[in-house]
């Protein structure tokens, strides 16, 4: 699919996607809940569907149900997904053969992180594949870190398909957090599912702290008791030593999750609201745990028209200036920040570039090849990338698969000097299938064909 979008001035109020950051999460902590978990406000991206169908292939029951909701106008009904107990794989293979069962992960790098650990608490010998990109990221986490905690881990060279057979046993541990940090929240997850005492997993050089404060944050809603020891290693408490009303909550009580909204896509809106009309963006929480709710201290940096409140975020055009701003814990926010320093007066520094290599693209160089097609130069600096904002051009460009390519694309696209043109610009279903029709519904001129 091809998105053709002209230079569009843009204005109303959109609400904000759900956030497949939590979605994926909630899925993972309903799967280990005992009891029944319902959640609110669930995503629908291409992520968020490859963890629910993860969650139902490790044997949970899952089922949806749209209710009347007294939030919603005109009679609307809110949809709701129940999911009941939970992470018992249903093997593939006939009585007497050799039992196993496989999981795909679709291009969710979340997702295989998070749920390996967890689908390592089976004894069951589980195959985890993927497709697209997930293909080439690296896997070698696992392959050093599972033999440690009793898991039979085999991969194709550090690559997928991964082969493995638990049960996962939780002790103390030490592992590198500067890839990932989706690594350590899978078994943060599994550790205080399966610990029968206190165990303590050391994190070096831990990256994107912002994702493990979410982790953590959810995790507690659910019940669970992990002690963040200044983001240098974090303590799990057992279920066994909780007491017998926390028990309770863990296994037996329902638990309602209400999913929040996603800055991460959001972020895309306020950047298009600030270099091309007045908007107001509903729906996300000011006192997020995201990371990517940083996008706000990047448009103050950049002057951006902005105002803040608990229930909605207001952003208009204006005249922005160049920023110097840290992605290094939030690097899925370089694609709407290049967006920004386009249209921003001078040279923009933006750091972490080492963050990038493994995402859908090798973002950098990517986002450097795709602008440079707009007319804007980006330079890479060793762990710096510098932009040079200017005049945009309307040009054809490519995702390259990658979801934020083409969102960052498309922003861009709406105050350049003559229509752009994305390829493969269905890319953005593995995050935010509703993305040009928001635009569009914001008066962008977007044409899909």
């Amino acid at each position: 699919m091809k998105a053709t979008i002209q230079p569009s001035s843009i204005n109303g109020i959109i609400s904000a996607a759900a956030s497949k950051s939590a979605m994926q999460r909630a899925c993972a902590l309903a799967l280990l809940h005992g009891g029944e978990t319902v959640i609110s406000n669930p995503g629908k991206s291409n992520d968020d569907l490859a963890a629910l169908q993860i969650i139902k292939d490790l044997g949970a029951e899952v089922t949806s149900s749209a209710l009347p909701s007294s939030a919603l106008q005109g009679g609307e009904e809110e949809e709701k997904i129940i999911v009941s107990p939970g992470l018992k794989p249903r093997a593939t293979q006939k009585p007497g053969a050799i039992q196993h069962k496989e999981i795909n992960c679709g291009e969710s790098g979340l997702s295989i992180r998070m749920f390996a650990p967890i689908a390592a608490l089976s004894a069951v010998e589980i195959i985890i594949t993927g497709k697209g990109s997930l293909l080439s990221r690296p896997m070698n986490f696992f392959d050093e870190i599972f033999p440690q905690l009793g898991v039979a881990a085999e991969s194709a060279n550090g690559k997928l398909p991964l082969k493995i057979k638990g049960p996962l046993v939780p002790k103390d541990i030490t592992i590198d957090g500067s890839l990932s940090s989706q690594f350590l929240t899978g078994l943060l997850m599994a550790f205080a599912k399966a610990a029968t005492k206190q165990v303590t997993i050391t994190a070096i050089n831990l990256k994107s702290k912002p994702y493990i404060d979410l982790t953590l944050q959810m995790m507690k809603h659910f019940g669970y008791e992990v002690t963040n020891n200044n983001y240098e290693s974090f303590t799990i408490s057992p279920i066994n030593k909780l007491t017998d009303q926390r028990i309770n909550g863990l296994t037996n009580q329902p638990i309602n999750y209400i999913v929040e909204g996603d800055w991460s896509g959001a972020a895309f809106l306020l950047v298009a609201g600030a270099i091309a009309g007045n908007i107001t963006v509903t729906g996300l929480d000011v006192f997020s745990t995201q990371g990517d709710k940083a996008i706000l201290q990047a448009l103050v940096m950049a002057k951006a028209n902005l105002s803040v409140t608990e229930k909605e975020i207001v952003v208009s055009f204006g005249r922005l200036e160049a920023f110097h701003f840290n992605a290094t814990d939030c690097p899925d926010l370089f694609p709407p920040l290049v967006a920004l320093a386009a249209y921003c007066n001078g040279t923009s520094v933006i750091e972490g570039v080492h963050r990038l290599a493994h995402k859908e693209s090798n973002r950098a160089l990517t986002l450097q090849e795709e602008f440079g097609k707009m007319g804007v130069e980006i330079r890479l600096q060793d762990d710096l990338m510098l932009i040079a904002g200017g005049t945009v051009k309307g040009t054809i460009v490519h995702s390259n698969h990658d979801h934020r390519i083409a969102m960052a694309c498309a922003v861009a696209a709406l105050k350049a000097t003559g229509e752009t043109t994305i390829a493969d610009a269905e890319a953005i279903n593995k995050s935010y299938p509703d993305f040009y029709e928001h635009l569009k519904m914001l008066g962008a001129n977007v044409s899909l064909h």
